[in-house]
């Protein structure tokens, strides 16, 4: 399983990030690419510790029984559920979340797992700083399959 905190990782993150554009369109979901851009920015500050959504519920009924989902191998599914604090619905400039997100992936990435938040996914409930690495990996590995890059 890749990890965006190997170098390797994360320079193919940035490098598909730089394919897109503000014309590229969805495979599947509702979001833009600004909008796309945006969320995966906003779930960048969970792992990073800037952000502390609440957990709900069902979460903490089953997050912690259904959280390999987040690192294993298998590709996510299209059209899962997100965070609603993460769910981006209004407009969105493209070069300045397409810039953002790329800033906060160099800034983990160099910040190391030890800067990793200890604080609990809203969803999933407590994760290491291996399967932070992971799933922000996943996690953007699906929205650029989502917009084809």
């Amino acid at each position: 399983m890749k990890n965006i905190f190997i170098q390797l990782n994360s320079e193919e993150m940035l490098n598909r990030i730089d394919k897109l554009s503000p014309n590229s369109k969805p495979q599947w979901g509702k979001m833009d690419v600004a909008q796309m851009l945006a969320h995966c920015s906003a779930f960048q500050d969970i792992a990073m510790g800037y952000s502390f959504p609440a957990r709900g519920w069902l979460g903490i009924l089953i997050g912690n029984f259904v959280k390999p989902i987040l690192y294993n191998d298998k590709p996510l599914a299209k059209n899962m559920s997100t965070i609603p604090t993460i769910l981006i619905e209004d407009a969105k400039e493209f070069e300045t979340e397409n810039e953002r997100l790329k800033q906060k992936i160099i800034t983990f990435q160099n910040n190391g797992p030890e800067k990793c938040t200890t604080h609990p996914h809203p969803f999933f409930g407590k994760l290491t700083s291996e399967q932070w690495g992971k799933g922000i990996y996943k996690h953007l590995d699906h929205h650029l399959k989502q917009f084809g890059v």
